[in-house]
């Protein structure tokens, strides 16, 4: 639309009776009786791709066949779950040939956006001559990657080890910190999320992603939560819970320090600033190393800077990253100093698919990428103006608590009441259906799943993000 539904209020448009196709939506909605809205549904900006005609599997099919051939621990969005057969750029198509705009980027791993021609390109023809060998022989692939993503990073991290996913990283990243520093406990933050094996679900600080299995050494330090948190904003004073609790909680000495610096399962929650400079300084006291978990906030998505550390001004002594780094491909890398790299050449380190040439061709056509086509710049763009919108849309509407984040990594939490802070759990699940309805896809997150996690692929637009507020206020006006 030319101009927003939010910012033209009442126009003549938004006073005509509500076209048939608005009243089957509201007919078929499984959702609670709403108060139905005379002004016509917001418009999907208009994109120049044809889908193709699908002739495979229903998904009602393939519903079926999943509950009976895959773990019964998969679950899904939505009442009756998308069957997504195709994508182009940040737009998802259904079996039906419906358009999706993608605001949680396949859970924030579309970094340059769905089969984007240069990354399926190079995908295709490092296949073509050479799918796969591991590192017991040389290839030019994973030596060019490793060279660009450095070049990257700060101070003196240098070396990569190149794995398959975040857990991954984060399991070796783990095992380095103890080597290197010869201590066992590790320090992790409430709400966050670090994998799902047995030995990231003890960093993971979310009761719902963590089974009842032995721990380990894991110290878990209060949240640095400027919403929720018991201290607000307060840096200082969540920085001084960490020196007490290994203080009193450990040995007094640790191994390391793992944080996200914007949490993405948790809820998409940017740490209290300056908290991390804090903490670094008394974690690295205590004999440990510190570790940024980078999976889902590197590469340009948080807008001010390349990575989510550097807007907390430190540099950690390992980074951990996955996801966006393939754009969708199964790849993950530690980069960290020669120092403490040189700690796994103590026994065999090896990993069979880590930096393997298809992906690691992947990988090297990312960066390029986002480097030609300035997506640090462009996520700062369209997510300063994203943020306004968004925070007029609040001032609008009294269910949403909190927006917060940067560029491309945001978060809308949903309350029932602004006071208690009252999860709106209900109202997440039927706000989220409604925007499935109406062509905007967005993530939950947070304890109680009652965040909107708003992270796209990176060419998402200023169009995109006018439409995704105006379904929004569409949606949310039907409460």
């Amino acid at each position: 639309m030319a101009a927003s539904l939010l910012r033209r209020g009442a126009s003549a448009a938004g006073r005509r009776r509500c076209p048939a196709e608005v009243l089957r939506w509201l007919v078929s909605s499984e959702a609670a009786p709403e108060r139905a809205t005379s002004r016509a549904p917001p418009e999907m900006p208009p994109f120049d791709h044809q889908p193709r005609p699908y002739a495979g599997m229903a998904g009602a099919e393939i519903f079926e066949k999943r509950k009976t051939v895959l773990g019964p621990s998969l679950f899904h969005y939505y009442k009756k779950p998308l069957n997504i057969v195709e994508g182009k750029m940040q737009y998802l198509y259904d079996e039906h040939g419906k358009r999706y705009l993608d605001c949680f980027g396949g859970i924030v791993t579309v970094s340059c956006g769905h089969c984007h021609p240069d990354i399926v390109n190079a995908v295709v023809e490092q296949t073509k001559l050479l799918q796969h060998t591991t590192t017991i022989y040389l290839h030019h692939a994973i030596v060019e990657f490793a060279e660009a993503l450095t070049s990257k990073m700060p101070g003196n991290l240098k070396v990569a080890y190149f794995v398959n996913s975040g857990t991954e990283a984060n399991e070796l990243a783990m095992l380095m910190a103890r080597l290197y520093s010869g201590n066992l406990s590790m320090v992790a933050l409430r709400n966050a999320y670090h994998g799902g094996s047995a030995g990231t679900i003890g960093l993971t600080g979310l009761q719902t992603w963590k089974y009842p299995i032995p721990q380990g050494e894991i110290h878990h330090v209060m949240n640095p939560d400027p919403y929720r948190g018991t201290f607000g904003s307060d840096a200082a004073a969540y920085a001084k819970e960490v020196e007490e609790h290994i203080t009193y909680g450990s040995s007094g000495r640790v191994a390391g320090f793992i944080a996200e610096t914007f949490q993405g399962v948790g809820g998409a929650v940017e740490l209290a600033p300056g908290y991390l400079k804090l903490a670094y300084d008394i974690v690295r006291k205590a004999g440990g190393v510190c570790i940024a978990d980078e999976v889902q906030s590197g590469f340009g998505r948080p807008g001010s800077h390349y990575w989510g550390f550097q807007t907390q001004g430190v540099i950690p002594d390992i980074v951990t990253m996955a996801k966006g780094i393939g754009n969708g491909l199964p790849l993950g890398a530690v980069v960290t100093t020669p120092e403490i790299a040189s700690v796994l050449s103590q026994k065999i380190q090896f990993n069979t698919f880590g930096g393997n040439p298809v992906c690691s061709a992947g990988g090297l056509a990312v960066l390029k990428v986002l480097d030609k086509e300035k997506r640090q710049a462009h996520c700062a763009d369209v997510g300063a103006h994203l943020v306004e919108r968004l925070k007029s849309l609040q001032e609008k509407h009294e269910i949403i608590g909190d927006v917060r984040g940067r560029g491309l990594m945001l978060g809308v939490e949903l309350v029932t009441d602004r006071k208690e802070k009252t999860p709106a759990k209900a109202e997440t699940i039927e706000l989220s259906e409604k925007l499935k309805d109406l062509g905007v896809l967005v993530g939950k997150g947070g304890l109680h799943g009652n965040v909107f996690r708003i992270k796209p692929p990176m060419c998402f637009s200023k169009d995109d993000a006018d439409f995704l507020v105006d379904a929004m206020d569409y949606a949310m006006s039907g409460l």
